[in-house]
């Protein structure tokens, strides 16, 4: 007597459950389609626009993430330093050249959930253009890693592993541009690991 509404539940459980997982995992998988790489370096130029895929607004809604227009910003992240290695907050880190032009960046480090990394007090957590040192020829030079370096210097929290970099580009002519390819963004290398 209970055996199909006990089967037809169980079968609707099953359906909506893995569904929604299923949902859950395609919007912590992907930030959406159209990905563009420049050395190490990742952005989706479509998510803050009205033509990004539903998953792009999905993800961007989940996160609750502040909506640029088409030429008011654009978000690169990096995951990898320009050799292909995965960042860790053990190794030092350099990241050297210029960025793209830009009324204003901010640079800081990350989890993996996208969420800013917060460094031991009186740290520099994050960096911008305004307060960055340049050498001569514009370019600058920010030293990442847990210990203290002079000049430029971002700092990685003393707990955790693993973080990606995130340089938001504001009122930039890249953000509504098709020439993004053709952008010279500033290269990561390490430096080091632990005590070596």
């Amino acid at each position: 007597m209970f055996r199909v509404p006990l089967l037809v539940a169980l079968s609707l459980l099953i359906a909506f459950g893995g569904g929604i997982l299923f949902t859950l995992y395609a919007l912590d998988a992907t930030a959406g389609f159209g990905a563009i790489r420049l050395g190490a370096w990742e952005a989706f130029p479509l998510l803050h626009t009205e033509d990004a895929d539903p998953y792009a607004k999905s993800h961007r809604a989940r996160a609750g993430r502040l909506l640029y227009g088409t030429a008011e910003g654009l978000v690169f992240s990096a995951v990898d330093d320009s050799d292909g290695g995965r960042l860790t907050a053990g190794c030092s880190y350099r990241l050297t050249g210029q960025t793209p032009p830009a009324r204003l960046w901010t640079l800081f480090a990350a989890g993996d959930d996208g969420k800013p990394l917060t460094p031991p007090a009186g740290r520099p957590g994050a960096i911008n253009s305004w307060t960055v040192l340049r050498d001569t020829d514009s370019g600058f030079s920010i030293g990442i890693s847990r210990e203290p370096q002079s000049g430029n210097w971002l700092a990685l929290p003393l707990t955790g592993d693993r973080f990606r970099l995130v340089l938001t580009l504001l009122d930039t002519p890249a953000a509504g541009s098709s020439g993004l390819l053709d952008l010279a963004m500033p290269k990561l290398a390490k430096i080091g690991c632990g005590n070596a």
